[in-house]
């Protein structure tokens, strides 16, 4: 292809405002070293209303994406890479990503909520779309050729029928595009995708699997400190006196205290490891936690603060009065933790009026304002930069380890690490809060759901409100905006069918015990285990095979499609009441289904899960779980279907073993003893099926897939056995109490 010659250095220089970006082929690379800069570009601007703000074009063609949006391995960086080549039709390899860099992306708000593809993938690529027009336009003029007789091919604007184009490098490379985002600018006829819908390899996987890739915990500054945090040994417990002389004999090792805030620093890491165990620190008051095995008890005392109609169609209670037969239950999720593999860590370097902080938060815009109201600062002088880290999808310890070593890098003067131990992050970092569901239900004459109620016991704290207060500045007596919200838990406490009569009511509680969190699928997962368990219970009432039950309800053609491709791929065989059927000995074999709309809006989600259970130890194995998943377009089908298995495991892990405990001062389940996660011979086969819809928008895959396991792999045991489970984790003490109950 012959390209006609790049603009001349004064037609640039012209120009004015040229933006100035280091670039390199290996995209990965690019993205580490931009974060890892601590200088403040300038000129770059971050305003999500601009193209500028997403996308900047250089000289030799090459591009690079600016996103608020970050990849927690979730595939993002090739997804979002995919969309923007497709509308500029560049290649891949030629495209750079810049992430979670508040000095250098637009702010598109928290990576949560499987917003990633959703809303952040989908604002770049309409960006680029923009600059498409924008480029035809310029090329135009340029060849006074009409811009309805140009086509874009490998980075070029190309007359039709011809060989002969401009470069996008030539057009505009290094400049501004000074152009609006426009949100109606024409995007590719997915009749014409080449590179969306297609897999992919991510850019970050080589280097992560020959550990090479730059995490969190790899990151390191020049002059830089180690730090740790003594953490009270009661909930709300006051530093009273500490003993500096304790740890004089470590070389370097130093105390900062401010108020409650008790942290150390030291030259190297093992210095402040020590430092931590062995600072002599006397603490007074605290506690009063109910402890976990008076938790439902605690809920059901609870003072309730307010009551909120969250869903309400029909009369649900004057049906359930005339219902020909009515039933009711109760479930429970307890508080989990994230059980991050690796424990928080940050980085953080107060210099010349200005702070700078690395960090794995997935909220780096948010938090970057609330960092600014705990230290003082104006907002443009604090940045925050994305880092990976240990995955959570949710809020775990990340932000709080971020605070840790911003405290101590102010009051040292110099940079600062600090890295949780075990005990600090299954200890301290929020929780995923309990969710306490009574439930009712009428059937009609001839089986059928005509009446549904749900009564959500959930706290306050979790109404998605951004209140959660970090605990180092709340030591340190420091002033705090809100942070990431808890997530919307009272989400789909409703069926995910056309039943004519339903209330959904929250019964907000004035408290909960352990600081809240969001965690994957906030407060969904329960309330489809407690809902799609309770759908099992009213077909077994109503003698229908729970499969036939599911589909004689539901009108959508695509929830009708993933529940019958998942009793297809099940080789589902109807039957309509478990009678205890198991096979020779003690071992008992049975599958079951569940099925979810997920927010009532979002990804179509059937799942099948077949299991063992050992009637004699009341051990659960599951053996195969399959699942039939519409999210909508699909950019990238392999990544698509890691983060929907993904989401399984985590969440069989979270159904089968995962509680957090605690007594009256503070949480006991502190090591991976205490706190059981699933184990890597105990994954089952997973089937993943995606029913394709390309001329839809895409709707993100990062949580939905998580909120039916758990209900399906209850029905499976209840199939298996006649054993009805309730409560999470279905650990064998209550697998076993369960099948004595009958």
């Amino acid at each position: 292809m012959t390209m006609m010659p790049d603009l001349s250095r004064r037609a640039l220089l012209k120009a004015g405002g040229a933006l100035v970006v280091g670039y390199s082929l290996a995209g990965a690379r690019l993205a580490a070293a931009q974060a890892a800069d601590s200088g403040h570009p300038i000129g770059k601007t971050v305003d999500p209303h601009e193209v500028d703000g997403f996308l900047a074009i250089h000289q030799d063609g090459a591009l690079t994406v600016y996103s608020g949006k970050v990849d927690l391995g979730t595939g993002y960086r090739i997804a979002v890479r995919q969309m923007v080549a497709e509308e500029l039709e560049i290649p891949v390899e030629r495209i750079a990503l810049v992430e979670g860099d508040t000095a250098l992306t637009p702010d598109q708000g928290p990576t949560a909520g499987s917003s990633g593809i959703m809303r952040g993938g989908v604002q770049i690529r309409q960006a680029a779309a923009t600059a498409r027009q924008a480029l035809l336009k310029l090329a135009s003029a340029k060849m006074n050729v009409p811009v309805e007789n140009l086509g874009v091919l490998d980075g070029a604007v190309i007359p039709k029928g011809s060989t002969i184009g401009v470069t996008f490098g030539a057009l505009i490379g290094d400049q501004r595009f000074e152009l609006k985002l426009d949100p109606k600018a024409p995007l590719k006829d997915p009749r014409t995708y080449a590179v969306v819908g297609q897999t992919l390899k991510r850019p970050d996987m080589a280097e992560k699997v020959t550990g090479r890739h730059v995490y969190m915990h790899d990151f390191k500054l020049a002059n830089m400190l180690h730090g740790r945090v003594l953490h009270p040994p009661a909930v709300g417990a006051t530093l009273a006196e500490v003993d500096e002389a304790s740890i004089a004999k470590i070389p370097g090792a130093r105390v900062i205290r401010i108020e409650n805030f008790l942290g150390i620093v030291a030259e190297d890491e093992w210095s402040a490891v020590r430092a931590q165990r062995e600072l002599k620190a006397r603490w007074t008051g605290g506690g009063g936690l109910p402890g976990n095995d008076g938790l439902i008890d605690a809920i059901r005392r609870a003072p309730v603060i307010a009551e909120e109609a969250i869903e309400t169609r029909g009369d649900a209670a004057g049906a359930l009065k005339s219902a020909a037969k009515t039933l009711r239950a109760t479930y429970f999720w307890p508080p989990q933790t994230h059980g991050s593999i690796g424990p928080s860590c940050a980085v953080a370097e107060f210099r010349d009026g200005t702070a700078t902080i690395w960090t794995a938060s997935q909220a780096t815009h948010k938090y970057r304002e609330h960092f600014a109201t705990i230290f003082g600062l104006p907002p443009e002088k604090v940045r925050l930069i994305y880092l990976d880290g240990a995955g959570c999808y949710g809020m775990n310890g990340h932000e709080d380890a971020a605070a840790d070593a911003a405290l101590l890098s102010r009051a040292t003067g110099r940079p600062v690490r600090v890295q949780w131990m075990r005990e600090d992050e299954h200890g301290f970092d929020p929780k995923g809060p309990p969710q306490l569901l009574d439930l009712e239900a009428g059937l009609d004459q001839d089986g059928r759901i005509i009446a549904w109620a749900s009564h959500l016991h959930i706290p306050q704290a979790t109404k998605g409100l951004a209140n959660i207060p970090l605990l180092s500045p709340a030591a340190a007596g420091l002033a705090q905006k809100p942070g990431i919200g808890t997530g919307l838990i009272s989400q789909n406490g409703d069926p995910s069918y056309p039943v004519p009569h339903v209330a959904v009511t929250a019964h907000w509680l004035k408290d909960t015990p352990l600081r809240p969190s969001n965690i994957r699928a906030p407060g969904k997962i329960g309330n489809c285990f407690a809902v799609e368990g309770f759908v099992d219970e009213l077909a077994e009432a109503a003698q229908v095979d729970a499969l036939e039950f599911r589909l004689r309800t539901l009108e959508d053609p695509r929830a009708i499609a993933v529940l019958k491709r998942v009793g297809e791929l099940m080789q589902w065989e109807p039957r309509v009441s478990a009678t205890a059927r198991s096979s020779a000995g003690s071992l008992a074999h049975g599958r079951g289904v569940a099925y979810i709309r997920y927010k009532q809006s979002e990804n179509y989600v059937a799942m099948g899960i077949a299991v063992t259970v050992d009637r004699g130890s009341g051990t659960v194995q599951v053996t195969r779980v399959v699942c039939a998943h519409d999210c909508g377009l699909v950019i990238n089908p392999d990544t698509t279907k890691n983060q929907i298995e993904g989401s399984i495991v985590q969440t069989l892990s979270r159904a089968l073993f995962e509680e957090v405990t605690f007594d009256h001062d503070r949480v006991t389940s502190v090591d991976w003893a205490s706190y059981r996660i699933l184990k890597f011979p105990e994954v089952p086969e997973i089937v993943v099926d995606l029913l394709l819809h390309q001329e839809l928008p895409p709707l993100g895959v990062g949580e939905a897939a998580a909120a039916p396991v758990a209900a399906a792999l209850a029905n499976a045991v209840f199939d298996a056995t006649g054993a009805r489970l309730r409560t999470v984790p279905f650990t064998p003490d209550r697998v076993k109490a369960a099948l004595a109950r009958g």
